[in-house]
């Protein structure tokens, strides 16, 4: 008997709801932050709210809070749980190729016509989006399984002008790491080395007695 092949709105959707999110309980919680840049070391407190709002508390320095508020706000847009219906439901799928890995391609149609995506053992391993005018694209290396979906480990991240192709600023590449606090997954530490003109930029960003609201 020949196995159905899944549709490709399908395949991506199993993969969707396979992510990691906080459900709607989620208190919010507090932390130390130590941000690192070369010789740069600043000490602070960062929240998360319920409602995913981010705070970054005594730090004087401009540049770092700017760079721990906008992790933190990050952080907490990727763990936001939204039906599948209420993200895709304007949007088409189709099947691309299928990649040396076994990732397989899913072409967008509709709302976000010329996006794609790439699916490997029910996680979103790329994702090649146009935000606000820029296409953002991101190809995950490693994984956290937490039993309750997948958070990325290792990724990179590169920007495009959709228009001529150009690369704008330098890839980055992430690696993430976890540890589970009550109920949920909050991300603890996080180093980005971003490749610049005058060599690679190296952020870290430590996050410590973390505590739910």
């Amino acid at each position: 008997m020949t196995a159905v092949k899944l549709s490709a709105q399908d395949l991506f959707r199993a993969a969707y709801e396979n992510r990691y999110t906080w459900d709607a309980q989620f208190p919010g919680y507090t932390a130390d932050v130590t941000y690192t840049q070369g010789d740069k070391v600043i000490t602070g407190q960062a929240v998360v709210s319920g409602n995913m709002k981010a705070e970054v508390l005594n730090v004087t320095d401009e540049e770092a809070q700017k760079a721990i508020h906008g992790q933190l706000w990050e952080i907490a847009i990727h763990r936001v749980r939204r039906s599948f219906e209420d993200t895709h439901s304007k949007n088409t799928f189709d099947y691309g190729e299928t990649d040396e890995t076994g990732a397989v391609e899913l072409i967008m149609g509709g709302k976000s016509e010329g996006d794609r995506y790439k699916v490997r053992n029910n996680e979103v391993c790329l994702v090649h989006r146009n935000i606000h005018g820029v296409f953002v694209t991101i190809n995950t290396f490693s994984s956290h399984d937490t039993g309750e979906g997948y958070l990325s480990h290792r990724y990179d991240s590169v920007y495009h002008d959709p228009a001529t192709g150009e690369q704008k600023g330098g890839k980055s590449l992430f690696e993430d790491t976890y540890e589970k606090v009550g109920l949920y997954w909050i991300l603890n530490h996080r180093v980005i080395e971003t490749e610049t003109e005058d060599g690679t930029v190296i952020q870290d960003f430590a996050f410590s007695n973390i505590q739910l609201a």
